[in-house]
């Protein structure tokens, strides 16, 4: 039995209950409003709750003090997602005009042992699986098909394959559903997304009002663009196209209410584009960054003490991990919190599981995750210009697996199984404290 099984619902409710103290205190305190609706939502399902609760997966993950086998000094400083569960996957545009379906949702990054972002996502795998009523027997399969397509990327990196070797999963080489997500976010485009969010004014691009956007008095809108000043400082020069487009046409107030933004404030910025059309234009969006859950369990200070704030590290980490990254990512402070801004993209399309229910399809979707996940392990290493992690991470990682190949995808099933039998049981725990009103603060 594991640390995190050990004891009574009474105790381990006491031990829920200590962990979103430390995680969400200080942001719930400030607005319980949004955290009513982010448990909420977290209520309704084994799942909703594990993905918002990355502060008690690590606090369990710390809790096992050996640290676990494939891990060494080199493997366990690795640039890791930190929040990889089954749905934070979907596509982009990258840098280079190309949709692209790959990890997204960096809030959680940081550097640390890279079995920490494969069990997350096994464990959310179990539980996705679980809901749609598959067996054991073909949850195992899944996390077996996982860790093989995660295994045979890595060897394949650890080799030296490059570029035209090993394609993204892009229009051209993705299949199935992630072809379909694809697929869906090409029939996007920005003037529907400015349509939903913005409206003509007096021959002018504005905000519309309502639908979750909050006015700002005028001395939070210069702080707001005064930080937006600051933060052009961090952005790639290549991403100005002309002089006007970084032109601001309004500004508003957003409160962050999903299960992940709960509590943070947050403003979207409206931009001129690359030309005069009001089509165009563009919408950024400005984050207060959020204390990554896995850095509360990473002591070294060099990994720490290499951050300003956690803007500074949620941007670092992305242009780490995700090759071609956001044109417009970059940080910025206001009010001496970090801030993320980022571009507000009409193509991004998450992977719809809802509509997932072959075992044969989710198997193939979870080897193309495998893959991705491989890949990202491996973009953040010794090419990456970043001197945190001054080691090729994919031989690492393969070296380590290769002293025992077989254990390393039954880690990972016996992981799942355990752990999502303990999300589930920390989710009734967690239901039954909530609607009895046993969260301070509620």
């Amino acid at each position: 039995m594991t640390t995190q099984q050990v004891g009574t619902d009474e105790e381990r409710g006491e031990r829920i209950l200590e962990v979103f103290d430390t995680a969400f205190g200080e942001l719930l305190a400030a607005d319980p409003a949004a955290f009513q609706v982010k448990f909420r939502k977290m209520a309704a399902s084994a799942f909703a709750f594990y993905r918002g609760t990355a502060c008690l997966f690590y606090a369990d993950q710390d809790a096992e003090k050996d640290g676990g086998p494939y891990l060494d000094d080199r493997t366990s400083r690795v640039w890791i997602h930190g929040d990889l569960h089954a749905e934070n996957f979907g596509t982009y545009m990258d840098a280079n005009g190309r949709l692209i379906f790959n990890v997204n949702d960096f809030d959680e990054a940081f550097v640390g042992p890279f079995t920490w972002d494969l069990k997350r996502f096994a464990a959310s795998v179990a539980l996705l699986g679980y809901t749609k009523a598959l067996s054991d027997e073909q949850i195992t399969d899944l996390i077996r098909t996982y860790a093989a397509a995660y295994r045979e990327r890595v060897r394949s990196l650890a080799v030296g394959a490059k570029g035209d070797d090993i394609p993204s999963l892009n229009l051209d080489t993705a299949e199935g559903p992630v072809l379909a997500a694809l697929r869906a976010a090409r029939a996007h485009t920005r003037f529907g997304l400015l349509d939903g969010m913005t409206e003509i004014r007096e021959w002018e691009r504005r905000f519309s009002p309502g639908g979750g956007t909050v006015e700002l008095d005028s001395a939070t809108r210069y702080k707001v663009l005064d930080a937006f000043d600051a933060y052009l400082d961090t952005v790639p020069g290549a991403t100005a196209v002309r002089p006007d487009a970084y032109r601001v046409k309004d500004v508003v107030g957003r409160r962050g209410i999903g299960i992940g933004s709960a509590g943070l404030p947050s403003y979207n910025i409206l931009l001129e584009g690359n030309s005069d059309a009001l089509e165009n234009d563009l919408v950024i969006y400005m984050k207060q960054a959020q204390t990554s859950a896995v850095s509360r369990h990473v002591t070294d200070p060099a990994i720490r003490d290499y951050f300003r704030h956690g803007g500074h590290r949620t941007v670092i980490s992305q242009r780490a991990l995700q090759a071609h990254a956001d044109p417009w990512l970059g940080w910025t402070e206001l009010d001496g919190k970090g801030q993320l801004v980022a571009e507000v993209s009409p193509y991004a399309v998450d992977l719809d599981w809802s509509d997932l229910d072959s075992p044969e399809e989710i198997s193939q979707v979870v080897a193309d995750l495998g893959r991705a996940t491989a890949t990202m392990h491996a973009a953040a290493d010794d090419e990456s210009g970043h001197t945190l992690v001054p080691f090729s991470t994919e031989r690492a990682i393969d070296a380590a697996i290769a002293g025992d190949e077989e254990g390393f995808a039954e880690l990972l099933v016996d992981f799942a199984h355990e752990y999502g039998t303990t999300a589930r049981r920390d989710h009734q725990i967690f239901v039954d404290l909530f609607r009895n009103g046993r969260i301070p603060g509620l």
